[in-house]
């Protein structure tokens, strides 16, 4: 079978061309370069001219820095600056990833596509992986169906700690253990998230912080340095308890500050992305976050937005991020978190 396989010279693509090509098939490799960040991509691609090189398999570089722009960098900032906390991984996949990539695969005359990404396919669903210290079914929800079925994640049943010294034995060219570091978790983030706002935005401006009845009780260096559940760099006068970062006003550039227990809720209402039509109402497991553990919840869609009653809550909802409805272990889809 012709696959064609999202690499990007780290450790766990390249460890799925090997199991893909040692499996028998045609391996077509895929580097997007979607950042800016040259030195990146130069090491990146030399690594993965490496492995084409020894596996023989064939390898595109296609730059997508455009549509990555405006597809999810803008959208990155524009979330800020709105006072929401984006999910740029969840909203790159279907539409670069699983998008662009994937219509470029298939003209490529590929069956199906493969990534790194710790996950499964089962019945035209994603499936949680089996290492889930690193699932990633949740930044994964938003795929569509037809996509779905042409999926490959040879890593999905596979425990992350065992694959670094497995992949370095069969295929020792790959270099040393310590040269291959963990990717970041954001791919055009280097630092942190505002080193990347300060070039579009002024982000220091100071302004009120206000607990949840309207009360001043502090002032910040700055809305956009803040987000729901954070606790440090909050200066509270007086305060006797830690207090949180429960809300955020852009428009007044206001923070909204308070103990733990105000950070918990048991609704939530999300923007429907990719939850059918046709999808039944009743008891479910959701994620209202990457690392966060399913919670049982009554869910429901009405005019496509989604709403869910958690049973026991969760703490530090943050609109901008994804709500993920699982039945099971399979993924049924989600939205983007409003309330």
């Amino acid at each position: 079978m012709k696959i064609a396989l999202l690499m990007s010279g780290g450790i766990d693509s390249s460890y799925s061309a090997y199991l893909l090509k040692n499996e028998g098939h045609e391996v077509v490799g895929i580097y997007l370069k979607l950042h800016d960040d040259e030195s990146k991509h130069a090491i990146n691609i030399a690594n993965i001219e490496k492995v084409s090189r020894h596996l023989g398999i064939e390898t595109h570089v296609i730059d997508a820095k455009t549509l990555f722009k405006e597809h999810v960098y803008d959208y990155f900032v524009r979330s800020y600056e709105q006072g929401r906390t984006p999910n740029p991984c969840a909203f790159c996949n279907p539409r670069m990833k699983f998008g662009f990539a994937f219509e470029k695969a298939m003209e490529l005359g590929c069956e199906k596509i493969a990534t790194g990404h710790y996950a499964r396919v089962k019945n035209g669903h994603i499936q949680e992986a089996f290492d889930m210290s690193k699932d990633q079914s949740y930044f994964l929800f938003g795929l569509k169906k037809e996509v779905i079925e042409k999926i490959v994640f040879p890593l999905g049943t596979m425990k992350k700690e065992a694959i670094k010294p497995v992949a370095l034995e069969k295929l020792p060219w790959l270099g040393t253990l310590e040269s291959y570091k963990e990717s970041q978790e954001i791919c055009f983030v280097t630092d942190t998230y505002i080193d990347i706002l300060k070039k579009h935005l002024n982000v220091d401006q100071k302004g009120l912080i206000k607990d949840t009845e309207g009360k001043v009780i502090g002032e910040h260096k700055g809305y956009m340095h803040y987000t729901i559940g954070k606790r440090k760099g909050l200066t509270i006068g007086g305060a006797h308890e830690p207090h949180f970062v429960v809300g955020i006003d852009a428009k007044t550039n206001t923070v909204i500050a308070g103990k733990k227990e105000e950070l918990l809720q048991k609704r939530v209402v999300a923007q429907n992305f990719s939850l059918p039509d046709d999808f039944k109402e009743g008891i479910y497991g959701v994620k209202v976050r990457y690392r966060s553990p399913q919670a049982k919840a009554h869910v429901k869609l009405e005019n496509n937005t989604i709403i869910a009653e958690l049973e026991e809550g969760a703490y530090g909802i943050a609109s901008g991020q994804a709500l993920v409805v699982y039945q099971d272990d399979l993924v049924l889809g989600g939205g983007w978190i409003e309330a």
